[in-house]
């Protein structure tokens, strides 16, 4: 008979068993579960707090001159960011085989030292973070390092300073074609100038990369993958000569702070091209430094969005349309009053008292008297003369496609008054832009070929194809026999104008006029300022290159003398650099009085 502890002992040992193979079925269960049932779920969701989604930026597409010069790029800088609640943990490190426990307070002081930023400062954002979230794991500490204090920080090797690459703008050459570039705004928003304009071809587009991170925050090695591709923005490749802009620029701005011009513009057109080689604005502004141009209004290119009645600028035109019409020539006669009154009754004068005076055409050039030349325009009739204006440009925005550019005011003959009829004659009742009067003087300038006005050679992109390539092929606008007298004439006016002295340019012929007229007060009437300009072109025997120059209000000096100085520095500069022949034969000498 067996005994009762025997039994007992039986019971607990089969008891136990039971119990074991009880707890094994459970784990078998549940490692089936986790295994087979729900392991892609369970693996998803364990990715899923491991994986971490950053984007890839692409980089914003270069501006750039002629010549290869970088006007806009792109240049890496650092998000730098951290982790608050691991910060508050005190680094563990080996030092000189001891281990030590680096405070939060040592590492915020190795930062700031770096950033600039004071340890309180630090200590700050830490705790702020953590103040709106006890589990924050995220905080910024600077939004765009450079590359140096990026690598000054991560040489500190603290586990929970973390960095992210962000393409930042930068304009290497600051205030040079700054009017033209424009800027972004510190989000890498295009705001202004061909940043905008051309933004279809600078803008890039992000990509999407991720990686999986351990517990502490730390990315996996090999974890990386990138989901999308970054693609680079294509590169605008402008007219302009960088050297030649600078040069021009710093002419303009001398004269006009010494006259006290509100503004002004300088610029230099390729004679058979139509390209814009040089665009300078005044005041200028830096797109590094927008804030230091306090004037919106003086971060834009006037010479593209300001348009203003050129005045005796615009004479040339007339009477390049005379001319090219076969109704008069170079010494056709004409009387020319102090004051004229014609049939339809608007009342035209001089800008000085004189008598009678017997002009030809090339003295009414000369004297740029306003009664001769509307007695040579009023051969035309209003159809002819508007049909030769907007054939030239006049009324119309330029093929540069400058953003918000001006076309400038240039109302349908059949509106004008009878004091606008004969005021259009002599640059006054309408209104154009600088780079419209300089493309006028272009034509006359091209045997009356008017190119089309460049500024932006094409778009260049990342894979290397060219898109948006400028329309090369010019338009007759008038005779090249008009074209080339109209060119003489004009160099009776550089030779023996009153202005003759101040823009001479030895060795060289050279074609110009000048241009004096009110400025508007923006209610239709107009203001006590004036808008001053010269524009011509050289060498007038074979002409290479057009300078116009425009000074606004200039109050200590409001005539023409005021740009005539700049006109003389900037076509001898370019003469110089492009290294034009210089003229070889006398010019023709055309009579001016009978």
């Amino acid at each position: 008979m067996r005994s009762a502890n025997t039994i007992s002992q039986r019971r607990r040992i089969f008891s136990t068993i039971v119990l074991l193979f009880v707890i094994i079925v459970v784990f078998v269960v549940k490692l089936v579960d986790i295994q087979v049932v729900r392991a892609d779920t369970l693996s998803a969701d364990s990715v899923g707090n491991r994986s971490i989604e950053v984007p890839v930026y692409g980089a914003r597409g270069d501006i750039r001159a002629a010549d290869g010069t970088v006007l806009a790029g792109t240049v890496m800088r650092y998000e730098v960011n951290l982790s608050p609640k691991m910060a508050v943990e005190p680094i563990e490190r080996t030092v000189n085989k001891k281990d030590v426990k680096i405070p939060l307070a040592e590492s915020a002081a190795a930062i700031g030292a770096i950033t600039g930023q004071t340890p309180e400062a630090i200590v700050a954002i830490i705790s702020t973070a953590l103040a709106d979230n006890p589990k924050s794991d995220w905080a910024s500490v600077e939004k765009a390092v450079d590359v140096d204090t990026y690598r000054a920080l991560d040489a500190l090797d603290i586990p929970w300073l973390t960095f992210k690459k962000h393409p930042s703008r930068s304009y290497p050459n600051g205030a040079v074609a700054g009017n033209l570039v424009g800027f972004v705004s510190g989000e890498g928003e295009a705001q202004a100038g061909l940043e905008l304009g051309q933004d279809s071809c600078l803008a890039s587009t992000n990509g999407e990369e991720t990686y999986e991170r351990s517990a502490d925050g730390v990315p996996l090695p090999g974890s990386t993958v990138t989901t999308k591709a970054a693609k680079d923005g294509g590169t605008i490749v402008t007219t302009i000569d960088s050297d030649l802009q600078w040069f021009a620029a710093q002419a303009l701005a001398a004269q006009a702070q010494k006259t006290g011009a509100a503004w002004g513009n300088v610029i230099v057109q390729e004679v058979t091209t139509g390209k814009l080689v040089a665009v300078a604005d005044y005041p200028a502004v830096d797109p590094n430094n927008i804030d230091g141009t306090p004037n919106p209004d003086d971060r834009g290119s006037r010479a593209f969005t300001a348009s203003y009645e050129p005045g005796s600028t615009f004479k040339a035109l007339t009477a390049a349309s005379v001319l090219d019409a076969g109704l008069a020539s170079v010494d056709s006669h004409v009387v020319a009053p102090y004051r004229y009154i014609p049939a339809n009754g608007a009342d035209i004068n001089d800008s000085s008292i004189h008598g009678d005076l017997n002009l030809t055409l090339t003295g009414v050039l000369i004297e740029s008297s306003n009664t001769g030349m509307s007695k040579f325009g009023e051969l035309l009739s209003e159809k002819q003369r508007y049909d030769y204006m907007t054939a030239f440009g006049v009324g119309t925005e330029s093929e540069a496609g400058f953003l918000a550019e001006d076309s400038g005011i240039l109302h349908p003959w059949e509106d004008w008054d009878n004091q606008t009829d004969y005021a259009t004659m002599f640059g006054q009742g309408l209104t154009t832009t600088a780079v419209q009067s300089a493309s006028i003087y272009q034509t006359i300038a091209n045997g009356g070929v008017r190119m089309p006005v460049q500024l932006v050679a094409g778009c260049t992109h990342a894979d290397g194809t060219v898109t948006d390539v400028p329309a090369a092929a010019g338009r007759q606008v008038v005779s090249a026999s008009a074209a080339r007298s109209t060119a003489d004439m004009l160099e009776m006016v550089y030779q023996q104008g009153w202005l003759a002295d101040t823009w001479k340019i030895p060795g060289y012929r050279v074609a110009a006029k000048t241009g004096t007229a009110q400025m508007s007060n923006g209610d239709g009437s107009y203001s006590k300022g004036y808008i001053v300009s010269v524009t011509g072109f050289a060498p007038a025997d074979a002409p290479k290159y057009v300078v116009s120059v425009t000074l606004a209000d200039p109050v200590n000096m409001n005539t023409s003398a005021a740009p005539a100085p700049i006109f003389q520095e900037v076509m001898s500069q370019v003469l110089k650099k492009y290294r034009a022949v210089p003229s070889g034969a006398p010019a023709p000498a055309l009579p001016a009085t009978w």
